[in-house]
């Protein structure tokens, strides 16, 4: 069984339910994140949350550049150069020059880190079968469509 979730904060009959809507969306990501990351961690590619996150990333977006990744992560440039060296090191990311403009390195996933990659989606898919298991089909896109309600309330993205 995985470490307890932290409920020093959950006071029982004192949150109003939206608060509790959220404290348990908060608790219910914190799972999923928890047990997706010990499978990373654990993994062939053995990679911290932050790696597993830059390695999205690229995923998603091959030949982005070091300060594509700090305009979108919000990190400071310096922390995540430490962290591209260090996956480019590992042999995980691959660089290579800007045809435009020689300083600028293009990063891409190495092969390995290609097949690390999916293995953390069919991980992840499998963990979200998982977590709905028991829920039909229509209470499933039911779920979806409120929590999609939820987000717009929110507002568009900051960033």
């Amino acid at each position: 069984m995985g470490k307890q979730v932290d409920n020093v904060n959950h006071k029982p009959g004192k949150a109003s339910t939206a608060t509790e809507v959220f404290e348990t969306i908060h608790t219910l990501m914190h799972l999923f994140r928890g047990q997706q990351f010990r499978a990373l961690r654990d993994g062939p590619a053995a990679v911290t949350h932050m790696e597993a996150k830059a390695l999205g990333f690229f995923a998603r977006h091959p030949g982005a550049t070091l300060s594509e990744l700090v305009a979108h992560s919000g990190r400071d440039k310096a922390q995540i150069a430490r962290l591209i060296a260090g996956l480019k090191d590992r042999g995980l990311l691959l660089a290579e020059a800007d045809a435009d403009d020689r300083r600028v390195q293009r990063l891409n996933l190495s092969p390995q880190a290609a097949a690390a990659q999916a293995a953390v989606r069919a991980q992840g898919d499998q963990l979200a079968r998982a977590a709905v298991q028991g829920l039909s089909a229509a209470e499933q896109a039911q779920l979806l469509a409120l929590l999609a309600r939820v987000r717009a309330n929110l507002g568009p993205d900051e960033g």
